[in-house]
């Protein structure tokens, strides 16, 4: 597309015309920076006293959303004059309107965030290791090593830019090239001496004589280790990727043959190579570290630290502290710890399993070892195809690492199954009790390819935590855009959530050594399971809900009543993974009690089990961390309300009880939000959708997409506000509308917060304070009289999210025969899409348009939709009533 035109934006400034030209924008990218730039310019700071920093930020937001980038990041920074954290900051802070920035252009911001912070730290840490090694600064050899490692860890080699393991693993292989080639008067003491002699020697007259193509270097095994032992780095995985990866970037670029140094031409060379690599990917030059240009300066930001678990003495008595870590430090120090850990486990079963795999009654010893080779096989070719094609030689070494993770919690997870049997036994029952339940219970969780593909997956993904580190992170989980995180090993193995989450409090416990940040990144994991992910459209947790939901009313997955009890850690794997499926509650049978019962045994004629302990165990820490993530929020917005907390979450908990269809490809927030919207509402507390979005992002562990990208049908999102009018509204209206009345109905028990053997990193532990941002009432509010009573109380009226014509897409909805109760009743229609997610400037912020013609329309199609699910539902419940015969 042709560039900037002056002659078709005469409206606009002049200056911002210019510096669009400059950047070589499009027609179309500078009418939607310019429209962004209006919206915003009331509420943005201005950055030095300029418009041109904004105007830039708004450009780079149209060019990502447009996907028309014609100039570098780089570039944008010269041109308005901001360094890299200077136009992040800029950025965060135009999105305190929570709709300036796309998930795409977050998206974008964070993964140049990530990419910043890894090649910074590479930089200090290449900077630190060159002082040390050579005697004098010499430039080419700066120069040169810098530039090698950037197009090795940006072109050849690494797909992903952000992981820092790899790509100093990926440093030390270039200093040991280049310092095994540099004269010996530049090198330091040590490493003039860690040079191996045959290194350096001249080639033998053999060699002198032979016309052979030249033998790629070998690895200075003296020298790397040196290298390696300064950096707490284990040599072993430095030289595979030395063999696997740096050998062959050397071959492609004619230096494997090589015994000096390359020459300045060479080195120029090398930097055009970059400089094609740079204006493809359009992000930051960083070979403007070398002179430490403005743009890439960190200004008055100190350098990234974390603090890593303190190191025991050699009594193991008390903990010495260990002073903050840069990020690579404390990576390979826990990477260091893990393979201390495993230092005496083995990649294959220890002689006390293979007694336990002999003695069931099906031996599983080959199923095991069968499934543990492939899934290896599926691991390193999906783990390549991520991180890059050459290194599935390190996909290999960590999937041996977590192999071995998982014998040896394998071995314990088994002990523990017998210790906690032993327990409840009798003495003189317990021969009898051995050979027929536990054992059985044992035998046929061996059997369980369930079970052992998702302990797997459980040790394997600490393995790839503990490489991936969390040094790096923006404080978002949620956000993280790293390929290998979670839930990445379930897309690998093909693993359903809801399985996976059975497993990781008995890991857990089976594993004394798992690190606190490791504790906390599982329980991190269990949240997203249980907040979202176990709740995808294809999860098994549906089809055990639907069962309980069969059982009739008294059987819930879990009852309220035992939300106050203390919730009890003593689950086994056994438990979880051989938890019986309930028959049908209308089978004549005798209330039997179970309990007892090992769920390894198949359910007795005649009789009726318990519900699952998978599923209640599930709702129960469900039920905990929903109240719990309320509270939070709650503590934000309505502590002058002190009573509508109780009622908020009954209406939460009636919802994830009766209404779960609700959370089906959703997330638990958008559940509470919505339930706390729903509640002021009706007790007539003043509180704007926009006011609990801005108090949300304040939450840890949130992400602007739960409240911009929500579900409303099949293939159809849009905002929190119109999932909440046409969705939410809707299914729980007559519910809601209860709570009105002079008799509302009971509340239900505020579960009781239990010491969790593990601690989420959610847990209100760090609740920010003084930054919640309560937006003013504005007076263009509609008149009650201009709605009906029960529209009034419910449906989001007068706060607009963005203009007239938003409010008239959702009417067009709302008014179309398909969208109405034909799209309830039969499913086949696909509504018009909605435009993104928009606040006013005024601070307007609900979804329907106080300002537009259709409001009628929507408050009589909403009243006629609400009278006719009304008489379906009363339909249904007599129905069901008729069909319903009571138990003798």
């Amino acid at each position: 597309m042709p560039p900037v035109q002056y002659n078709l934006h005469e409206e606009k400034d002049p200056e911002f015309i210019t510096l669009c030209k400059d950047l070589l924008v499009t027609n179309l990218v500078c009418d939607n920076a310019w429209a962004t730039w209006e919206s915003v310019a009331k509420s943005a700071e201005k950055v030095n006293g300029s418009n041109k920093p904004l105007w830039g930020a708004c450009i780079f937001i149209s060019a990502v959303d447009l996907e028309d980038m014609c100039f570098t990041f780089t570039e944008l920074q010269k041109a308005v004059g901001l360094s890299l954290k200077q136009f992040f900051n800029l950025v965060r802070k135009m999105d305190e309107n929570l709709d300036t920035i796309s998930p795409k252009v977050n998206s974008a911001v964070t993964k140049l965030e990530k990419k910043y912070e890894v090649s910074l730290a590479l930089y200090q840490r290449f900077v630190k290791t060159c002082a040390k090694i050579y005697s004098s600064a010499h430039t080419s050899v700066l120069c040169f090593i810098s530039l090698l490692c950037l197009l090795d860890c940006t072109g050849t080699v690494l797909q992903m830019e952000d992981d820092l393991v790899i790509a100093f693993q990926l440093l030390l292989c270039v200093l040991e090239f280049c310092t095994k080639r540099c004269p010996s008067a530049l090198l330091q003491p040590l490493y003039r001496s860690a040079i191996t002699t045959t290194a350096q020697s001249p080639p033998t007259r053999t060699s002198r004589r032979s016309k052979a193509k030249p033998r790629p270097p070998e690895v200075d095994v003296q020298l790397l280790e040196t290298l390696c032992k300064e950096s707490d780095c284990s040599m072993d995985e430095v030289k595979n990727v030395y063999q696997s990866s740096f050998s062959a970037f050397l071959d492609s670029m004619n230096l494997a043959g090589s015994q000096e140094l390359p020459s300045q031409a060479c080195v120029d060379t090398f930097s055009e190579e970059y400089e094609k690599l740079y204006h493809k990917n359009k992000d930051f030059d960083a070979r403007l570290f070398l002179v430490d240009d403005e743009t890439l300066s960190l200004g008055k930001v100190d350098t990234p630290t974390v603090e890593i678990t303190p190191r025991k003495n050699q009594s193991g008595e008390e903990s010495v502290p260990i002073p903050p870590q840069t990020p690579i430090r404390a990576a390979m120090y826990s990477i260091q710890q893990l393979r201390g850990e495993l230092t005496s486990a083995s990649d294959q079963p220890s002689g006390n399993l293979i007694v336990y795999f002999k003695n069931c009654t099906v031996d599983p010893s080959e199923e095991i070892t069968k499934r543990v080779e492939q899934l290896g096989q599926i691991f390193c070719q999906k783990f390549a195809e991520a991180v890059g094609q050459r290194c599935e030689g390190l996909g290999k070494e960590r999937f041996t690492l977590g192999v071995q993770l998982y014998y040896k919690v394998m071995e314990s997870m088994l002990k523990s199954v017998s210790i906690n049997r032993f327990k409840y036994i009798h003495l003189r029952f317990l021969l009898s009790f051995i050979t027929v339940s536990l054992m059985a219970a044992i035998f046929k969780l061996l059997n369980n390819a369930t079970f052992h593909t998702s302990l797997l997956a459980c040790a394997l993904e600490v393995v790839m935590a503990t490489y991936v580190g969390n040094s790096l992170k923006n404080g978002n989980e949620n956000g993280n855009d790293t390929d290998l995180c979670f839930p990445w090993i379930l897309d690998v193995f093909q693993l359903y959530a809801f399985d996976f989450y059975k497993v990781i409090e008995s890991f857990i416990k089976a594993e004394p050594t798992l690190k606190h940040n490791m504790i906390e990144h599982l329980g991190r994991c269990e949240q997203q399971i249980m907040e979202s992910i176990a709740w995808k459209a294809d999860s098994p947790l549906f089809e055990l809900l639907k069962q309980s939901r069969e059982e009739g009313p008294g059987e819930q997955a879990e009852p309220p009543a035992t939300l106050n009890q203390p919730l009890q850690h003593n689950h086994t794997a056994a438990d979880l993974y051989l938890s019986p499926l309930r028959p049908s509650r209308r089978v004549p049978a005798a209330e039997v009690d179970t309990s007892a019962v090992p769920s390894s045994q198949p359910p007795v004629p005649g009789t009726r089990q318990h519900r699952s302990n998978s599923l209640s165990l599930f709702y129960k820490k469900l039920y905990r961390m929903a109240y719990l993530r309320l509270k939070m929020l709650f503590s934000h917005l309505l502590t002058s309300h002190p009573e509508l907390e109780h009622i908020i979450w009954t209406l939460l908990q009636h919802t994830l009880q009766n209404e779960y269809e609700l959370m089906k490809d959703r997330h638990l927030d958008q559940l509470m939000m919505c339930a706390m919207y729903a509640i002021c509402k009706v007790k007539n507390v003043d509180l704007r959708f926009k006011t609990i979005v801005t108090a949300y992002k304040e939450l840890p562990n949130t992400n602007q997409e739960i409240f911009k990208h929500v579900l409303i049908r099949e293939g159809q999102y849009d905002s929190i506000i119109v999932f909440y009018n046409l969705v939410f509204m809707q299914k729980l209206k007559t519910n809601i509308l209860q709570y009105s009345s002079p008799r509302p109905p009971p509340l239900s028990p505020i579960p009781h917060i239990p010491r969790s053997p593990y601690k989420y990193p959610s847990s209100p532990l760090r609740v920010p304070g003084g930054n919640v941002y309560i937006s003013p009432l504005k007076s263009s509010r509609m008149t009650p009289s201009a709605m009906t009573p029960r529209s009034r109380i419910l449906v989001s009226i007068g706060e607009s999210f963005g203009t007239s014509d938003k409010f008239q897409k959702i009417n067009q909805m709302v008014s179309s025969t398909d969208w109405s109760l034909k799209r309830r009743l039969e499913g086949d229609s696909t509504p018009k899409p909605l435009k993104r997610l928009r606040f006013d400037v005024d601070g307007q912020d609900e979804a329907d348009g106080s300002k537009s013609n259709g409001e009628s329309t929507l408050i009589q199609k909403l009243a006629e939709m609400s009278s006719a699910r009304s008489r379906m539902q009363e339909q249904k419940l007599k129905e069901e009533a008729e069909k319903e015969d009571p138990e003798p």
